[in-house]
């Protein structure tokens, strides 16, 4: 077999798991969104509200309990850096430290994170501009989740660092079981399967909660037990050096997702302005091109393993021809998946809701969606070729850049011209346009092949 065909099989075999887990980690709140979009008429009677309403809710509590992990996010990116450096150089005992260090923080930002959405799920939520009711079970919905942030945190950065230990499949199989819990407890909770009383909202908050909760117990005891070099087989007593080089490559990611996820709170404030309907049908929009995109995701967590892999072994030309073969087979996927969003968007669209409103205004959309989906995809692969390296500034700057230079205004003057939802999606497009050459520009560059972590 050729080093390339050698190449191709390797680059599939790490990516297909990751890719895998990333839609089994979306469906956990694609699911939610299903069955609150298919609420009865007899359910939506006894709580109040209706399907639009209800997608709504839950969507915007979405974004704000992705935006409150950041910190999770970030300290998983460094844990990926670092253990992939480790596997590289067959070195354990750095792996193992970057672990430990990673579990310690996950920790303590999982409380804080925690506390703080329990205590201030209502003004956190105000913060979108919706109205009353959509605020109130956005916040109902945060504040049960709140309760599970210190899993998720651990189970994040536990998972993140089997990845970049080369290990994707053992994320992917502990997400399968995540899946089940969460659809078998949310099918009876939200509608009120078999004489239940319907929760709505909070049946689908109850369903995720729990379902992260015995997501991380497992991560735990695989790591107890050892997996892919790494062991938990030490307490988390706090190692100053080992968390700084954590926190040097994971702070730029933080500071990364803050400024994007600052950017996106004006966004969906601007969205919400539109209607309930228009921001149900983004939301939904949103959802299935989070399934799209996951390719990408996947095959820049790949990326990532597969740099700092090449980098640890002091093969730096391995690690960019390992990049740009992930790239290839993830704009193939990602272009077939975008074409089938162009040509059959109402047909998607009405998988996940009944309400015709919110399918005729979230059709257009989801074509632009579409139509944009290699870029995204070229985005992640090499954003996550540079994290894996170290070089976690550039996509900071590429967000200052291009999601507040380019999609903000982009929006106001399309909303301003009476674009509408389609405006605002077309502003979308653009900046993960400009995102993916930049991250090309600077990966071409090179200086990626010289980051000390």
């Amino acid at each position: 077999m050729t080093a390339t065909a050698q190449r191709q099989q390797r680059v599939f075999r790490l990516a297909m798991p990751a890719v895998s887990e990333q839609v089994l980690n979306t469906l956990v709140g694609l699911m939610d969104v299903v069955l609150v979009g298919r609420l009865s008429v007899a359910a939506a009677t006894a709580l109040g509200y209706g399907s639009a309403t209800a997608l709504a809710a839950t969507g915007l509590a979405s974004e704000m309990f992705w935006t409150m992990t950041l910190l999770f996010m970030a300290t998983g990116t460094g844990c990926t850096a670092l253990t992939a450096r480790a596997k590289g150089a067959n070195d354990g005992a750095l792996g193992n430290g970057a672990l430990r260090q990673g579990l310690l923080l996950a920790l303590i930002f999982g409380t804080v994170m925690g506390a703080c959405a329990v205590a201030f799920a209502e003004p956190v939520m105000s913060v979108y501009g919706a109205n009353a009711q959509v605020t109130q079970l956005g916040a109902d919905f945060l504040r049960i989740l709140g309760y599970a942030f210190v899993p998720t945190a651990i189970s994040m950065v536990g998972m993140a660092a089997l990845r970049g230990a080369g290990d994707t499949k053992t994320p992917l199989y502990i997400m399968i079981g995540v899946n089940i819990i969460n659809v078998v407890i949310c099918y009876f909770l939200i509608g009120g399967a078999f004489g239940l009383e319907p929760l709505g909202v909070v049946g689908a908050a109850i369903g995720a909660g729990t379902a992260r909760t015995v997501g991380a117990v497992v991560v735990v005891v695989m790591l107890l037990r050892g997996r892919a070099g790494l062991i938990l087989d030490r307490a988390l007593w706090p190692d100053r050096d080992m968390i700084q080089r954590i926190v040097r490559v994971g702070l730029p990611f933080a500071g990364e997702q803050m400024v994007f996820q600052g950017a996106l709170i004006i966004f969906l404030g601007m969205i919400t302005q539109l209607g309930t309907a228009a921001y149900a049908a983004h939301n939904l929009v949103i959802r299935i091109e989070s399934l799209s995109f996951l390719p990408g995701w996947g095959y820049g967590i790949a990326a990532s393993a597969l740099v700092g892999q090449g980098l640890g072994a002091k093969d730096p030309d391995e690690a960019q021809s390992a990049t740009y073969e992930a790239l290839r087979q993830a704009a193939l996927i990602m272009g077939a998946l975008g074409l089938i969003m162009v040509v059959w968007p109402a047909w998607l669209l009405g998988l996940f809701v009944h309400d015709m409103e919110v399918v005729a205004i979230g059709t257009v959309p989801l074509q632009i969606a579409g139509a944009f989906q290699i870029a995204m995809g070229a985005n992640f692969v090499l954003s996550g070729a540079l994290r894996g390296a170290g070089d976690t500034k550039w996509p900071l700057y590429t967000k200052i850049i291009s999601t507040w230079g380019m999609r903000l205004p982009i929006s106001f003057l399309m909303l301003r011209a009476g674009g509408g939802l389609n405006g605002v999606w077309l502003a979308m497009g653009v900046d993960f346009i400009v995102q993916s050459l930049l991250a090309y520009w600077r990966f071409r560059q090179g200086q990626w092949r010289s980051t000390v972590v």
